[in-house]
């Protein structure tokens, strides 16, 4: 019951802050959905970094993991914003912008994984 409770206020927490983000971050120049973007390409970076740090010389306990991880991140990232966003510039007659943005998105989201890990390993060494 105390993980899910640290779940729902991470949740919470990250959904405000990706709320925020797309206030911040409105353009959508070249038809690409930035907000979107930014936030998956951050949320897998810190997903990874912390991970990486879990069970690792600094130790993150189980709890604070999964209020940063599944509840933090998992609110923040938007796996369907970006389905639907994928699908809307589809149907928009934009399936060239569409699929320059799904690449685009899924290379970055890896990347930036990595470059967590990387990351990571500086406070770890």
């Amino acid at each position: 019951m105390k993980q899910l409770l640290l779940v729902c206020a991470g949740g919470a927490l990250g959904s405000g802050a990706r709320y925020l983000a797309a206030l911040a971050l409105t353009s959508r120049a070249g038809g690409i959905p930035w907000a979107t973007w930014a936030v998956n390409a951050a949320g897998s970076f810190l997903i990874a970094f912390v991970m990486q740090l879990h069970g690792a010389k600094i130790t993150i306990g189980d709890d604070a993991r999964v209020f940063l991880v599944i509840g933090v991140l998992g609110g923040f990232t938007t796996y369907s914003s970006f389905n639907q966003e994928m699908i809307s510039l589809y149907r928009s007659g934009s399936g060239a912008t569409a699929a320059v943005y799904g690449a685009a998105t899924l290379a970055s989201c890896i990347i930036a994984g990595m470059l967590g890990i990387v990351a990571s390993r500086f406070l770890i060494d």
